[in-house]
């Protein structure tokens, strides 16, 4: 059973929903955790996510078609990608900063004139000072694996 039968299977035992509705409800989801990680730092971190999804792809197309035996530079430029996501990771641990310094000045401006503070408010600043990060992160790994994947590619061509 995929993810998707199984989240439309538990939505039809509670509520009549069909797939279609799971889907547009999944993509709600993800919409309204985009704009609350921060559009600005989300947006930033999509286009790089773009960029270097793109910068290892297209160079472990080049890499693939070139007839060189050594594939040494074009492993270079595909670790370029690494490097790209890595820096990724890094402006979402940023966002992450920038959305706690944030949270932090509204909870000062909130205990000075109520000189009572929630800590459930607390949390839920820190929950979504989180989004960023774990978006930098998955967008490291998923450009780990793209890497890894084009080395094992190019190193069993070399190999043959």
């Amino acid at each position: 059973m995929t993810f998707l039968e199984r989240d439309s299977t538990l939505m039809n035992s509670e509520n009549s929903y069909n797939l279609a509705e799971v889907l547009i409800i999944k993509n709600n989801f993800m919409k309204e955790l985009f704009f609350m990680g921060g559009s600005l730092f989300m947006s930033i971190l999509t286009i790089l996510f773009i960029v270097t999804s793109a910068w290892i792809i297209y160079h472990f197309i080049v890499a693939y078609r070139s007839k060189e035996p050594n594939h040494k530079k074009h492993l270079r430029k595909i670790g370029i990608g690494k490097s790209l996501g890595l820096f990724t990771m890094v402006v979402g641990i940023m966002g992450q900063m920038v959305g706690l310094y944030e949270m932090f000045d509204a909870v000062e401006q909130i205990f000075r004139s109520a000189n009572e503070i929630k800590p459930a408010l607390v949390f839920a600043g820190i929950k979504v000072t989180m989004i960023c990060t774990i978006y930098g992160i998955t967008i490291y790994l998923l450009s780990l694996l793209l890497w890894f994947a084009a080395i094992f590619v190019l190193e069993k061509k070399a190999n043959n």
